[in-house]
């Protein structure tokens, strides 16, 4: 029944040296904070007779008011007149949930309008209420708001904890092999020490640079990345060191290098065993004395630059090779980041794709809810010599391509639907050691359309080796 406004009032005023109490099986454990926003004081002074002793309330009676104080404070319901000053109810409801603040919110007016009130349910209103306020129904949508606030508390929380599990940073994976990854991150963040970054293309390398960097003391300075295979030595020597305006032809102004931009932060150098070797004696000198001339100067410079490197080359078998210089390396590597190839971690396979799935899902503007078993059982039997990066690629195409909810095999490319049935290799007994390696390589660099650098990744081999076996197969 809902009491005229005069009883109302009479009610709280009966209750005004005993307060009204709602029943201890609806009270939380601790004091919800409530907002009631309305400009009629004396409705916000029977509320809070009302209600004082069940909830933390705030009261104010303008819709800025409200704003500022859902910004400062963790509110779990905000009761709100529709015709607040500006904004109104409505404008300040699609404000909250533009937000996603997670705050219960309830329309109260005594303009009783069917369309004001779906419009409010629209933009995801708790409820609506009419003035005056039924007390009863008022104590009981309060009690229910507040707790469907703490469920929503909870599940947020255990969405963090779900994170932390399978995510560090912009790193994805919870298989032991990526826990071990963020163990060594966690340990050499906070020193200042030269990290070297192993692993094949595509698993990640520079995530777990800007990781390493993220968690150090350098966080809010630059981190600055430096590919060393992507320029000519004298172009690269410029870009580390930079330049004095006139020191050669063609620079009209003074540059500086990767090292300087760096400066109190971190340098990032990607594929450091493809940088020209005549160029790594001059980056030694510049680590081990963090002082440098640009090209053309005269004048030291002094930095204070924390140094991680990465490769996806056999960095001992390169300084074997006299294609990187061993005193660089041993300074490089102090501590060694070793990160898996995808199918050594096939454990995190559909953390990964479920991942992938739900970025490019909200990116494309389509709602795919997931992948189907067949297919998903079709990513797990491919190799992926691409790693990571190429499994990203493959969920970008199928999500483009897929016109349903989930992706299916025919959103796959075709070789790795093609492979099913090729990617399998018999070898009968009595065949030699020599000839089975000899199918095994041949058949693998089918399986990767004769590309070298996938097929020696996936038998776990150096490029050179592969080449040196290939020349002795054709003899």
């Amino acid at each position: 029944m809902l009491l005229p406004r005069r009883d109302f009032y009479k009610l709280l005023q009966s209750t005004s040296s005993k307060k009204y109490k709602m029943g201890t099986s609806d009270l939380p454990n601790q004091l919800e904070k409530i907002l009631i926003a309305d400009d009629e004081p004396s409705v916000l002074l029977a509320l809070k007779t009302l209600l004082g002793e069940a909830y933390h309330l705030y009261t104010v009676e303008s819709g800025e008011q409200a704003w500022r104080i859902l910004q400062e404070e963790d509110i779990a319901v905000a009761l709100l007149d529709l015709n607040l000053p500006e904004p109104d109810g409505l404008a300040l409801l699609a404000r909250i949930r533009e937000h996603e603040m997670g705050v219960e919110v309830i329309m109260i007016t005594g303009d009783v309008s069917i369309t004001k009130a779906v419009e409010a349910m629209r933009l995801g209103a708790y409820d609506y209420l009419p003035k005056p306020v039924e007390t009863e129904r008022l104590e009981q949508m309060l009690a229910k708001a507040a707790e469907k606030h703490r469920l929503w508390i909870s599940n947020r929380a255990m969405q963090r904890q779900l994170d932390e599990l399978t995510r560090y940073e912009e790193l994805l994976g919870q298989s032991e092999a990526m826990r071990e990854v963020y163990r060594l991150i966690e340990a050499v963040a906070k020193s200042d020490t030269t990290v070297l970054i192993t692993g094949a293309s595509g698993t990640g390398k520079e995530l777990v640079a800007r990781a390493i960097h993220q968690r150090s003391n350098r966080r809010d300075q630059a981190f600055v990345a430096m590919n060393c295979s992507a320029l000519p030595a004298d172009i690269l020597e410029n870009e580390l060191f930079g330049h004095e305006k006139g020191a050669f032809t063609g620079a009209l102004t003074e540059k500086p290098g990767c090292f300087e931009l760096a400066d109190r932060g971190t340098l990032f150098f990607d594929e450091i065993g493809e940088m020209p070797f005549e160029l790594q004696a001059k980056l030694l000198r510049a680590l081990e004395e963090r002082k440098f001339r640009r090209l053309g100067g005269r004048k030291e410079i002094s930095v204070d630059v924390r140094i991680i490197s990465a490769t996806n080359r056999d960095v001992r078998e390169a300084v074997r090779e006299k294609t990187l210089r061993e005193d660089l390396f041993y300074r490089l590597a102090v501590v060694e980041v070793e990160l898996p190839p995808l199918r050594e971690r096939l454990g995190d396979l559909a953390l990964l794709v479920e991942n992938f799935i739900k970025h490019y899902s909200e990116k494309s503007g389509k709602k795919i809810t997931g992948i189907a078993r067949a297919a998903f059982e079709i990513l797990l039997r491919h190799t992926w010599p691409g790693n990571v990066r190429e499994l990203r690629n493959v969920i970008e195409r199928a999500v483009i391509l897929c016109s349903g909810r989930q992706i299916t095999p025919a959103d796959l490319p075709k070789h790795l639907v093609k492979q099913e049935s090729s990617n399998e290799l018999s070898i009968s007994i009595g065949t030699t050691v020599e000839e089975a390696e000899r199918q095994l390589i041949l058949r693998t660099l089918e399986a990767h359309n004769n590309n070298k650098t996938h097929a020696a990744e996936t038998l776990g081999i150096s490029l050179k080796t592969l080449h040196n076996k290939l020349e002795r197969f054709r003899q």
